[in-house]
């Protein structure tokens, strides 16, 4: 199954594989349940009609995305290189405890098609593409959708205590363009692509996969309700594997494919 979040004339409506669900349904309701419920919720859930209208980020206004950082080696390289301290960043790729941060809240967050942002402030701008678990109030996952962390790698690399602002402001977080309701297996070696366009000419693309992740899907999510409850429960992109080189940066105009199994999200790049 696949959720979809759709802008209508009376407000947003969820869809599920294509088809309208009743205006009761919400993702926050869905994922207050269990797995078990929440199934069952959508296969005894009414169908009204096709979801044609265009497409918002799959979350609602009051969920939270959190992020991981430095779940893969190109990251922990990436991170030593733009920063002063470059140890940071080693110590926590090999530490216990994962690096863990707040990215966005819903109502903040921008789906496929919408447009993404760079900091008048920075000089150094890339995007992240991740992979996206989609966590219930029990914490188990659910499903995953495509993450965009765009990210200043300029202001964080001055100074790790600049973390918030190189990660936290309006056109930060991308995700979507829906949600696909699966087990956690298919999702430990799972497909991340990352495609920029720039004057209708590639400008960077690569793949990965979620295997080459040093950490487990589980195990960021355990440490992500360690003492933090999620009632209506919470996206938690898990880091990237993919950094275009350190002589790029993101450019007004841009467009940004992030492709995560069978989604792929798209937008352009605005200052």
């Amino acid at each position: 199954m696949i959720l979809t979040r759709h802008r209508t004339e009376n407000g947003p409506r969820w869809a599920v594989d294509g088809q309208l669900l009743p205006e009761a349904y919400t993702l926050s309701g869905l994922l207050a349940r269990t797995r078990a419920a929440m199934q069952a919720a959508l296969a005894e859930a009414a169908r009204e009609g096709e979801a044609s209208a265009p497409l918002l980020a799959p979350v609602d206004g009051w969920h939270e995305i959190w992020a991981c950082g430095v779940t893969y080696l190109r990251s922990r390289d990436a991170r030593q290189a733009e920063s002063t301290a470059g140890d940071v960043y080693a110590r926590v790729y090999e530490a216990e405890r994962p690096e863990l941060f707040f990215k966005s809240t819903g109502w903040r967050a921008v789906g496929h098609g919408e447009t993404v942002r760079i900091r008048t402030d920075s000089t150094w701008d890339v995007p992240e593409p991740e992979l996206t678990l989609v966590v219930n109030s029990q914490l188990e996952i659910v499903g995953y959708t495509a993450g965009n962390d765009v990210s200043s790698r300029s202001i964080e690399g001055e100074n790790p205590l600049y973390l918030p602002q190189a990660k936290t402001y309006t056109g930060a977080c991308a995700v979507g363009p829906g949600i696909v309701l699966c087990d956690v297996e298919p999702l430990r070696s799972i497909a991340i692509a990352l495609e920029i366009v720039r004057d209708g000419a590639v400008a960077f693309s690569g793949e990965t996969s979620s295997a080459r992740m040093k950490r487990g899907l589980e195990e960021l999510v355990g440490y992500l309700g360690r003492a933090t409850s999620f009632p209506v429960g919470a996206l938690l992109m898990t880091g990237t594997g993919l950094v275009p080189p350190d002589d790029f940066t993101l450019a007004a105009g841009d467009t940004v494919r992030v492709s995560v199994g069978s989604q792929t999200l798209e937008n352009i790049v605005a200052r």
